[in-house]
């Protein structure tokens, strides 16, 4: 039974502070990775879904010395430069991810639906100085005019590309494969895991995720190499303590998000998984491939787990192999969950909660001790503590009371990047958390997720931010002011729309308004309702009441 005690939740599960290295020369990601995995050289690590190419350990810990070497050697690259991946899921992703954080250099990563606008904002706020990127996204990433790393697709060959723009330099992915030093990969009959890399230290950071965190525009989340390790190994003590052979995992979850990354991937690699690496979800497309490699383990959103009940029964494909259906990114009904319980009898239902924050993981539901269906996203996790404080008194609250939901451990972020005060309004000098999540503990310590006291939309597990889109609507001349509020939809869970006051004279439509966002935000940010109103709500202060609009928005519905 998790324990509790000056308000205080702490997790039951294994202790993870023995597992975390100590060494210095080890407290690297990668180093941890390649640590675990040297002794199995010949299984797979990395499966392409639709082309079959496979990379085992060995080739990736080659792969990854390889790239981390030519970063240094031939673009130097220094320790904590921020290098960018604009790029769908694929095997090279998680090569370059490994291989720049290898080489002491901090990974970014942007989602590939950015508009040109989204993309330059990232890169000037984080610095990046290089670019990973595919052809077909060429077209965004040249007007950075920063030196490009072409990951092919095809049989695409990035010459053309280059020829295009010569101001900007274009290398090939695959140069960066290329072996032109002398140090043997082997060693004895496992690998040879000494990186050309440059020194890490336990603070040392690792990748920059960006997230509109409990308010605003997005912000760079910093996140260290401790918060990666620790993150896998607290998803590891439940899945790996059970002495289980290494299992095969489907990841359709974008990479560019803290869940694909860390909490799929990483980790799966970690465990000496083979992960089969989608390049974006199709349900066709995913059901055959766990017949095809025979999956066990596949990790969803909400909007995925819906289409799954609302389809029924799948015949047509062996799906026996599954043992695992893994939910987060969003809260899940009961209904919808004991739906697919029904369906899927022989496969565990696992809701889990995390946040970029909190490097992906919270809390994740055990399928041997917790309640599956009933709506719980789990118990915390190895080495993380809970508090519930009141939204009015900001005192900590027992038990089944509701509040903001309150998390600490080592696997929380360092803070936001070059962003101190919107750290400080989320980090608390004792180390705490503040989520912006409203939920409770119940007696035997299961989380529940109830609302969100931050205002972020989530549309299908991504994250927009109200105020990025009314900053955009007040800048079209004929609109004088906006609110922008969650809409709930059965299979987005959430969908953003506007409250729009015109001008006097204006005669602009729903019709116009929406093709002036829509052309400057990616698609999950497009507003799908316009309404015009005569005055948003504002308190003394000026600032907006969107929590009144939603009550009176949801009341009619």
């Amino acid at each position: 039974m998790p324990k509790f005690g000056d308000r205080i939740h702490q997790s039951s599960r294994p202790a993870i502070n023995s597992q975390i290295p100590s060494d210095p020369d080890h407290l690297s990601l990668v180093s941890f990775l390649l640590d675990r995995t040297s002794s199995f050289p010949d299984r797979h690590a990395l499966v392409d879904a639709a082309t079959g190419r496979t990379l085992t350990f060995f080739d990736l810990h080659s792969s990854i010395r390889r790239v981390s070497h030519n970063l240094i050697a031939r673009h130097g690259v220094k320790k904590k430069d921020v290098i960018l991946i604009f790029s769908p899921n694929s095997v090279d992703f998680m090569v370059a991810f490994l291989g720049i954080v290898a080489s002491g250099a901090i990974a970014t990563t942007v989602n590939p639906q950015y508009t040109v606008a989204e993309l330059k904002k990232q890169v000037d706020d984080s610095g990046a100085i290089l670019v990973f990127t595919v052809p077909e996204l060429w077209d965004k990433v040249r007007v950075l005019n920063i030196p490009t790393v072409m990951i092919s697709t095809g049989n695409t060959r990035v010459s053309a590309f280059a020829m295009a723009d010569s101001s900007v330099p274009v290398t090939h992915f695959n140069d960066l494969l290329e072996e032109d030093f002398e140090d043997s990969i082997h060693q004895g009959d496992g690998l040879d895991i000494t990186l050309s890399n440059q020194n890490h230290d336990k603070d040392g950071v690792a990748a920059l995720l960006y997230s509109s965190g409990t308010t605003g525009v997005n912000k760079g989340v910093v996140l260290t190499h401790t918060n990666f390790i620790s993150s896998a190994l607290m998803v590891m003590t439940t899945l790996d303590s059970r002495g289980e052979l290494p299992n095969t995992w489907l990841c359709f979850l974008p990479m560019f998000h803290i869940f694909g990354l860390c909490i799929v991937a990483f980790t799966s690699l970690c465990l000496g998984n083979t992960l089969v690496v989608m390049e974006k979800f199709k349900m066709e497309q995913m059901l055959t491939l766990v017949e095809r490699y025979k999956v066990d383990d596949v990790f969803m959103v909400p909007p995925v787990m819906i289409a799954l009940a609302k389809q029924g029964n799948v015949t047509r494909f062996d799906l026996s192999s599954l043992r695992r259906l893994f939910c987060g990114a969003a809260p899940l009904g009961k209904d919808i969950l004991d739906k697919l319980a029904s369906m899927y009898p022989k496969t565990k239902l696992i809701q889990g909660y995390g946040l970029t924050e909190s490097c992906g993981i919270i809390t994740l539901v055990d399928p041997e001790m917790d309640a599956i269906c009933n709506g719980s996203t789990g118990t915390l996790v190895s080495g993380v503590e809970g508090k519930v404080i009141s939204t009015d008194t900001l005192e900590s609250l027992p038990p089944n009371e509701l509040g903001e939901l309150c998390f600490r451990g080592p696997n929380i972020m360092q803070g936001y990047f070059n962003n101190i005060e919107a750290t400080a309004l989320t980090l608390d000098k004792e180390g705490w958390l503040h989520s912006g999540d409203l939920g409770y503990f119940d007696d035997e310590g299961r989380l529940y997720v109830v609302d969100r006291i931050k205002e972020l939309i989530k549309y299908k597990g991504f994250q927009v931010a109200p105020a990025e889109l009314e900053g955009l609507l007040i800048s079209h001349p004929e609109i004088v002011d906006a609110v922008v509020i969650p809409l709930p939809d059965d299979e987005a869970g959430e969908v953003p729309i506007a409250y729009v006051v015109r001008s006097a004279k204006s005669s602009v439509t729903e019709k116009d308004v929406k093709f002036f966002i829509a052309k400057q935000v990616a698609p999950f940010k497009r507003l799908h309702k316009v309404s015009f109103v005569k005055s948003v709500p504002k308190s003394a202060s000026g600032k907006i009441l969107r929590r009144e609009m939603i009550r009176k928005v949801r009341s009619k519905l």
